[in-house]
């Protein structure tokens, strides 16, 4: 499993994020504080705070770097 930091501060963010999500095979979950959701759920994202960054686990060994490649557009340091 992987962590990273991403950010989704507008609503075209999020659906481009969760469209680039499904063409992969893999178990995706954000976490933030202590809630912990389906990254592919678009309506459970919108119920997270997404004002600040947020944690996105990876369920994946074999494709982690295509993953993070198509994600950098997300991810924060």
């Amino acid at each position: 499993m992987k962590t990273v930091r991403i950010s989704l501060n507008s609503i075209d963010k999020v659906k481009s994020f969760v469209n680039d999500l499904t063409k992969f095979d893999t178990d995706f979950d954000l976490v933030s504080g202590r809630y912990v959701i389906d990254a592919k759920s678009i309506m459970g994202i919108f119920s997270l705070d997404l004002s600040k960054p947020i944690d996105l686990n990876i369920h994946s060994e074999n494709s982690v770097d295509e993953i993070l490649n198509i994600l950098s557009p997300y991810i924060v340091d």
